[in-house]
């Protein structure tokens, strides 16, 4: 077995081996408290701001307080490594927790984000310390060649994390595992490359220790599919029927004791009920299905809803649905409660799927449609941001055809009055002539629409004279439903584009005591 002494070079290089480790599991611990941010909550750039500064602040607080470390930075090391181990690979379970039932998620993300960053500052000058003891070198030497293979593993742990981590282990499991590696690594450098810096007792003290820890993460790698289940249950009122993270959101499907009321939610935001998504559905697609409508577009609605009222509508001959999320579609076609609810839309000969994101996807094509339904998320962080944009409503009115139709969901015109009236201003820079209107949804509350054409002249609200009997909308609804009190009218806004996307602002504080 080689010793500092004896091979200095060999010993050098599992040092900066492990620092590259241990660098790449301190950005998975940064990236999971991020992530699972914007899934319970949204607004992504408030989390990774919030993250990032205090992670970083921390940092320069832990490289601080090493200083009086050195003199034992092997022991302490080892000691830091399994304390990172611990909170940064139970970090995704503490916070899930402080969210669901102790309603502290703020000032959790806070402490675990600071606790985190002060034990990852405290690395570095640890490192120092023990390369010096292998070889001395000028501290420019030193640093340089620390910081290197620091930033080297940061990269790796960025392109593990969405790449293998998710895909394979999932969030929660995810980051066990990488606390155990990084408990690993950081005592087996210490007790092997550092030995002689332990008594007898020192090296079973954290050789015992580092056991417990292994044992303790798989332990809540084991737990963690019940723990999930039960914080999920939690949070949703009806008992969870399906739970699955896609690539792209977290999935829950609720369902009422009875069966009657089936609830999806995306991400933690309600999508539909199935004791009124009808009332949704009719005013989104009824007054866009008033023209042309030999081929209809269709955005969002992985659901396959609005894809069941646009086909009952006589004359559609080819319906083109285009939604991010396959998992969406595969529960449309699959699950009993949807088929039931979407009378199997999703597999109708005249549909069909392009599994893309639809900004992509527009940019991409020429071909035009007669009618075009909008039915995306609300605009709640960057990703769907997007979807609400100037340059996004730009490439619907190139796909629009002369004559044709266009609606698009737009949210609560009472709890979110300004981001609702932000919708119509920006298609209005892209060009539409629009007609706002809301109705009333029980589950969502007020609900508002935005009916477009790329004439001069707003268009007319009507109901098709050949439209197929509708359960909540007729010519009198619509009518009434082009009316706004003056706590939901108008408001002076302005159009949210890619770069300035003012529709974020316009969602902040929205929502509060929905």
């Amino acid at each position: 077995m080689r010793s500092p002494s004896e091979a200095p070079r060999f010993a050098r290089a599992l040092v900066f081996g492990a620092v590259l480790l241990c660098a790449a599991c301190g950005l998975v611990y940064e990236l999971a408290l991020v992530a699972l941010g914007s899934y319970l909550l949204g607004n992504s750039i408030t989390q990774t701001s919030i993250v990032l500064s205090v992670m970083v602040f921390a940092m320069g607080i832990g490289s601080l307080a090493a200083k009086r470390l050195g003199g034992q930075a092997a022991r302490n090391f080892a000691l830091i490594e399994l304390a990172l181990a611990v909170i940064g690979g139970t970090s995704v379970i503490v916070l899930y927790a402080a969210f669901a039932w102790w309603s502290l998620y703020g000032p959790a993300l806070v402490a675990l984000a600071f606790t985190i960053g002060a034990l990852i500052g405290a690395e570095i000058p640890l490192l120092m310390t023990l390369l010096q003891r292998i070889r001395k070198q000028d501290a420019s030497d030193a640093v340089a060649d620390l910081f290197a293979a620091d930033y080297v593993g940061a990269l790796v742990g960025g392109l593990a994390f969405p790449f293998l981590l998710l895909p394979l282990f999932g969030l929660l499991r995810g980051t066990l595992a990488v606390g155990a590696v990084n408990a690993l690594v950081g005592v087996a450098l210490c007790l092997w490359v550092f030995r002689d810096s332990f008594t007898t007792w020192g090296r079973r003290l954290v050789g015992g220790a580092l056991a417990v820890t292994l044992v303790g993460l798989a332990g809540l790698a084991w737990f963690s599919g019940k723990f999930e289940l039960s914080a999920q249950q939690r949070i949703y009122r009806d008992p969870i029927v399906v739970s699955e993270r896609s690539a792209y959101q977290d999935i829950v499907v609720t369902s009422g004791l009875d069966g009657r009321d089936v609830r999806l939610f995306l991400n933690g935001d309600l999508q539909f009920s199935t004791l009124d998504e009808y009332r949704y559905h009719e005013a989104l697609v009824a007054p866009a299905m008033n023209g042309p409508r030999t081929k209809v577009l269709v955005l969002g609605g992985g659901d396959g809803l609005a894809a069941r009222r646009v086909l009952e509508y006589p004359g559609v001959e080819k319906v083109t649905l285009v939604d991010l999320d396959p998992a969406v579609v595969d529960l449309a076609r699959t699950r009993p409660e949807f088929l039931a609810a979407n009378a199997d839309a999703m597999d109708d000969p005249r549909l069909t799927y392009r599994a893309a994101d639809a900004f992509t996807w527009l940019r991409t094509q020429n071909e035009t449609f007669d009618a075009i339904v909008v039915d995306f998320p609300d605009a709640d962080d960057v990703a769907t941001a997007k979807l609400y944009s100037q340059e996004i409503y730009g490439l619907m009115n190139r796909a629009l055809a002369p004559g044709g139709r266009m609606v698009v969901q737009s949210g609560s015109p009472f709890f979110a009055r300004e981001a609702y009236w932000t919708t119509e201003a920006t298609l209005r820079r892209a060009g539409f002539a629009t007609t706002p209107y809301h109705v009333d949804v029980p589950s969502f509350g007020d609900w508002g629409f935005h009916l477009a054409t790329r004439s001069s002249t707003p268009p007319s609200l009507t109901l098709p004279d050949d439209a197929p009997a509708q359960r909540f909308v007729t010519q009198d609804v619509l009518r009434a439903a082009a009316v706004f009190p003056p706590d939901r009218g108008r408001m002076p806004v302005k159009p949210s584009t890619l770069l300035s996307p003012t529709i974020l602002d316009a969602q902040k504080g929205a929502y509060r005591g929905y």
